[in-house]
């Protein structure tokens, strides 16, 4: 019987299921409840800033930022070009154009040096996103913004938990939109937040994602009977108060998960190091890095998709990377990226997880060397 080592697995048990009947018994399951406004107060501690809004995934967060920040349709907003396209799909919800700009060699996040270079008179921002977890280069991206006048959201949907020279991704731009996803360090199946050091941002976030009101739960104990009325046009972006009673309990094994997979990462790079057919993941010293995912670089002369269904047939869970954003049919003609669209056709994305074992990352890494050093892997 084959083995198998999943790509990516949640770390949840008894602990959610408790926070999960508790929410239960309180009566209050809908969105923007009590148990997100007390998710909101835990995660600001993980975000380094004051201010936090529950949300429905990540994007509707870089969407409520966006219109929160004033987009409009004609603005241009420029993205890092490597990134999974609900970056870009949130520039296209605000009525905006997407601009994409290529990415460094080595860490994959936006090149500073190229930003400039977007730049016209119709920017008003940047998206820089922190790919795999890892964040982008903030200090250079931050200089630029304000030279230009613009703001910088921070794309840190693989990135909880990280920093940046000692600073939380969460205080690193004006915005940073996070993810819940079930691939994510912290999982609550679904999910996202928004956090800000600006009170006002979140304030009108808060008002957008309940369709352009203020949520129920500020009406709660009124002395007479409270009719909102609407006055800007809204979402339901909101997060369920089941989902932020199991974050709550994500956010406080946080610590614990960041560990656990800062050892997988440890091992495949003693175990991988010497395998000259790949690449392994940069981490540089002056960020922590939160290994969302573990991602390497086959060889140019190698085909990644033969290489993909072996590790497969082998049990070993894998995929391709993320996007080459600029290369999708939807954003139209594009310059060209090399960068960017060089790696989208070499990562390859291995099993990275909390509960992955030593036995789990042995069999991972002696199979992947054993089929990217095999010749009939080549082109």
């Amino acid at each position: 019987m084959t083995r198998t080592v999943a790509l990516g697995a949640p770390t949840v048990g008894e602990e959610e299921i408790d926070a999960i009947r508790d929410v239960f018994a309180s009566g209050w399951l809908s969105g923007a409840g009590p148990s997100c406004l007390a998710f909101e107060k835990e995660f600001a501690a993980v975000a380094g800033v004051d201010h936090v809004l529950s949300t429905s995934n990540c994007g509707s967060a870089l969407h409520l930022a966006q219109l929160a920040l004033g987009v409009k349709p004609g603005d241009e907003v420029i993205v890092g070009d490597y990134t999974f396209p609900a970056t870009g799909h949130s520039v296209m919800w605000s009525g905006a154009t997407p601009v994409f700009v290529d990415v460094r060699p080595d860490t994959w996040s936006i090149d500073p040096a190229l930003i400039e270079a977007a730049v016209t008179p119709r920017t008003v921002g940047i998206i820089a996103v922190d790919p795999f977890g890892q964040p982008a280069d903030y200090d250079e991206i931050n200089a630029i913004a304000a030279k230009h006048g613009l703001w910088v959201i921070e794309d840190a949907a693989c990135a909880t938990g990280a920093t940046y020279k000692g600073r939380a991704v969460g205080s690193l731009a004006d915005a940073t939109a996070y993810s819940f996803h079930g691939r994510k360090g912290i999982t609550s199946g679904e999910g996202g937040a928004l956090a800000s050091p600006r009170a006002d941002l979140i304030e009108h976030a808060r008002k957008l994602h309940t369709y352009g009101i203020a949520p129920a739960i500020t009406r709660e104990g009124a002395a007479t009977l409270p009719v909102p009325s609407f006055d800007e046009l809204g979402y339901n972006y909101r997060l369920s108060d089941i989902q932020a009673a199991v974050m709550r309990v994500q956010v406080r094994r946080l610590p614990e998960l960041l560990a656990a997979r800062g050892r997988a990462a440890d091992g495949y790079r003693e175990r991988l190091g010497d395998v000259t057919a790949i690449t392994l993941p940069t981490a540089l010293e002056d960020r922590t890095h939160p290994w969302q995912s573990y991602v390497i670089t086959v060889a140019s002369d190698i085909d990644r998709g033969s290489v993909a269904m072996a590790l497969r047939a082998a049990g070993v869970g894998c995929n391709f990377g993320t996007y080459a954003s600029h290369l999708q049919p939807l954003y139209g003609t594009q310059a060209e990226l090399p960068v960017s669209a060089d790696i989208f056709a070499r990562h390859i994305a291995i099993p990275m997880h909390a509960n992955l074992s030593d036995d789990d990352i042995d069999y991972v890494s002696d199979t992947l060397r054993r089929i990217v050093t095999d010749p009939t892997h080549r082109r």
